[in-house]
């Protein structure tokens, strides 16, 4: 039987080799820091290789008209369109635009809700990008009461 020790030994000579050959794992995820720390929308977009977006009725954004609390704004989207690759929720006037990022494979259905945090009222955005690099979009203006970005 191992004991704690052991374990923690083993533990550090594999984050060594994986230091030393620059493998930590924070690297291997898809995670795209340009587009998370994205002032703007076209900035987020552009970080995703996003043409300029147009307004489809095929993108789908459900919101309330007024979050009591913008710590916890609920949204959803989904969306019809064909050869969707990834959706992107995107509030417009919070310091940095990207909230989430969904990936969408032929086995997954390209409709997802999850929470926000909005520090203001604002646009929300629901993008979605296609295979082919086209980005359409479904947008919704949220009051916000009491803010969550430090407000």
């Amino acid at each position: 039987m191992q004991n704690r020790r052991e374990t923690l030994r083993q533990s550090l000579a594999v984050a060594g080799l994986l230091g030393a050959t620059g493998l930590f794992p924070q690297y291997a995820l898809a995670f795209n820091k340009t587009a998370f720390d994205a002032k703007s929308i076209a900035d987020a977009l552009k970080a995703y290789g996003a043409s300029a977006p147009v307004e489809s009725k095929d993108v789908t954004l459900t919101a309330p008209e007024i979050a009591e609390n913008g710590a916890v704004v609920p949204v959803a989207a989904a969306s019809s369109l064909a050869g969707v690759k990834s959706i992107l929720l995107l509030v417009e006037k919070n310091p940095n635009a990207l909230s989430a990022k969904f990936d969408v494979t032929d086995a997954v259905e390209p409709n997802f809700a999850t929470r926000v945090k909005m520090g203001q009222t604002s646009d929300v955005y629901a993008v979605a990008i296609t295979a082919d690099g086209k980005a359409h979009y479904a947008k919704k203006e949220v009051k916000v009461t009491l803010g969550g970005c430090g407000g």
